[in-house]
């Protein structure tokens, strides 16, 4: 029995220690879609180097990211730039995402941009749009804050809108910003962002 016992004990051991050598998962998961079922899909990173399997929750939330333009950059839309400070205080877009209705609030405040060097993160409402040279102008608030941001002619503007689990389909663009990852080591996401046209998300 002792030695019963023992060899349960060890095996437990072993187990735990194998799940805390497990890698850590990826912070998101961008590229093409190879193989979907009811349980996930199996995605082939842009940039290559071997594919991730995401399981997906049952409800898992799917977006819809269409080009967005200046027009929808309108005062009480919520939404998310990358961008670089300008030496006035101000942030120079280089992404805007226009979140859908459902999202308001998502990670709303001020932080880095894990997208480049240096770069920052506002999630915020547009509060004021004003024309400039250099660019639209936006005056956006959030609830420590607030933020001058300028949209040159060249920033990027994306625009989420609810999907279906429809479009997840093979050859489709996606994008996985919150990888969980289960005790057995499985990926799992609540939400997936799909790209319609010619978007790629990111």
């Amino acid at each position: 029995m002792k030695a019963f016992m023992a060899a349960v004990a060890l095996l437990l051991a072993g187990t735990a220690f194998a799940a805390a050598q497990l890698p850590p998962p990826p912070p998101r998961i961008a590229g093409v879609i190879e193989r979907v079922d009811e349980a996930g899909v199996l995605i082939r990173p842009y940039e290559g180097g071997g594919t991730f399997e995401v399981e997906l929750t049952k409800n898992a939330a799917v977006f819809g990211v269409s080009k967005g333009t200046l027009a929808d950059l309108k005062p009480g839309a919520f939404i998310g730039v990358g961008a670089m400070p300008q030496p006035d205080g101000s942030q120079r877009a280089i992404q805007v995402t226009v979140f859908a209705e459902s999202q308001r609030g998502t990670g709303e405040g001020f932080r880095p941009w894990d997208r480049m060097p240096n770069s920052t993160m506002t999630n915020a409402t547009v509060a004021e749009t004003v024309g400039g040279v250099e660019g639209q102008m936006l005056t956006v608030k959030y609830k420590d804050g607030e933020k001058k941001i300028v949209v040159p002619p060249d920033a990027t503007i994306l625009a989420y809108s609810a999907g279906e689990r429809g479009e997840l389909k093979v050859g489709a663009k996606v994008a996985i910003l919150r990888v969980k990852q289960k005790p057995n080591g499985a990926l799992e996401a609540d939400r997936i962002n799909v790209g319609r046209g010619d978007v790629v998300p990111r």
